[in-house]
């Protein structure tokens, strides 16, 4: 049997994993990103977005392989919410959740079976889905499949991103992480990590990004963050890479302290990246970040003090954000001067709360519909996408390093912010259609 994994647009971690455990069965297995795949037997999508279930590429590969006679299987983070995902892109089956288990078993038997964790459309057209698979063990699996081209990809200048650990500690309401790999960290051996981190570089990898979420939380336990545990993951990364060559970015600004500080100067590429979303402690407290603005401050200084580039996450348009809760965000980006900002829209994943706080809103109440009415209403953009384009103006202007805006910059941003809008709501339409209140 010939087994296809597709990850759209880069190989992403998950499908390279699912790729070495299906490699380890026996099985011939190839990894592609491209949208044109028109061989093998079978097709496993490995998908984490949610506009992946809306992409007419996506539909017509599908659509193209079954008709060929080919079984389709779609797995990764969507599978959370399989309705959608066999009603959008019409597979054989959803394998939901963690997969490692279940994909074997689904390749081997088919579908229909009498494991847990797959869904799929029965004979009368209702949605059969089998139980919540079980958690899958980290500590025990093969090496990923690592195509021979990784060194060429960048993903946020890594070639590849590699998981330490599953879950996260936090509860923040537009983040599927928690609800997918849940809220108690499950960490991998620093041995297995690093024999990983010999293969990728051994197969063209130039650098290497730690996944996970936030990267302390590894080997997190009983409450405490495990510092010397985290230290001597970075060291060893450092060794076999080189310290210019190992990035840890994404950290909470809760989860840090000197020493973590300190290793990432001495062992990575010097940046941390925070999830800030916002300057104001009303929407932060809706978003569930447990932080507050003055906690973020607090973080983004002491990465200063220990000579670290501090970069940073924005969300607007959040149901409820007022002009006054925007104002704080602008003043924060003022007086902390990010070296690097990315701004988005807030999208409602599904079956996460701020999904559940989308379908309670009405329109005219939600500023990713409502018109802009202020200074940029002649562009005629909705009030989230004004607020995106803004920020994104006002922070190159408060950056370490100032970037100024030329009329091609203004002409990008706008063009991804009605895009952005355009995308999410487009997503509020299917979670109306399947979830709607």
């Amino acid at each position: 049997m010939k087994i296809t994994v597709f990850s759209p647009d880069f190989y992403t971690y998950g499908a390279m994993l699912i790729g070495g455990i299906l490699k380890d069965e026996g099985y011939n297995v190839g990894l592609s990103t491209k949208y044109n795949i028109k061989t093998g037997d079978t097709l496993l999508l490995s998908l984490f977005s949610t506009q992946h279930l809306l992409s007419d590429e996506i539909k017509t590969m599908i659509r193209n392989h079954r008709s060929r006679g080919g079984k389709v299987y779609v797995g990764g983070p969507v599978s959370a919410y399989y309705e959608m995902v066999l009603g959008e892109l019409e597979p054989d089956c959803v394998c939901v959740g963690e997969g490692e288990d279940t994909v074997k078993r689904l390749v081997k038997g088919g579908v229909p079976g009498d494991y847990p964790g797959i869904a799929y459309t029965g004979g009368d057209g209702e949605i059969v889905f089998t139980g919540k698979a079980e958690k899958a063990d980290v500590s025990k699996r093969p090496l990923p499949l690592i195509p021979p081209d990784i060194g060429s990809q960048d993903i946020r200048g890594a070639s590849a991103y590699i998981e330490t650990h599953r879950g996260c500690t936090g509860g923040c309401t537009f983040c599927q992480v928690p609800r997918y790999f849940g809220r108690d960290i499950q960490s991998r051996s620093i041995e297995d990590i690093l024999k990983e981190v010999r293969e990728f570089k051994k197969r063209g990898a130039k650098r290497i990004s730690v996944s996970g979420g936030t990267g302390s939380l590894f080997q997190y336990k009983d409450g405490k963050i495990n510092e010397d545990q985290f230290i001597e993951l970075m060291k060893g990364m450092a060794e076999i890479m080189g310290p210019k060559n190992i990035s840890s970015p994404d950290i909470r600004v809760d989860c840090i302290s000197d020493d973590i500080l300190e290793a990432i100067r001495e062992y990575t590429i010097g940046w941390i990246f925070f999830g800030l979303e916002s300057g104001s402690d009303r929407i932060l407290k809706k978003m569930g970040k447990g932080a507050t603005a003055r906690e973020a401050e607090d973080a983004v200084t002491a990465c200063r003090e220990h000579g670290l580039k501090a970069a940073g996450s924005f969300i607007v348009g959040y149901p409820g954000e007022t002009e006054e809760d925007y104002e704080m965000t602008k003043d924060f980006i003022t007086m902390n001067q990010l070296d690097d900002v990315f701004i988005s829209i807030a999208e409602p994943i599904p079956k996460t709360p701020l999904a559940d706080l989308v379908l309670r809103t009405p329109d005219e109440d939600n500023p990713v519909f409502m018109p802009h009415e202020g200074e940029y209403r002649a562009l005629r953009i909705t009030e989230a996408e004004a607020r995106s384009f803004d920020l994104m103006m006002h922070s190159d202007l408060f950056r370490s390093s100032i970037r100024p805006v030329t009329n091609d910059i203004f002409d990008i941003y706008l063009k991804n912010v009605r895009k952005d809008g355009e995308d999410i709501r487009r997503v509020t339409g299917a979670l109306r259609k399947y979830y709607g209140i």
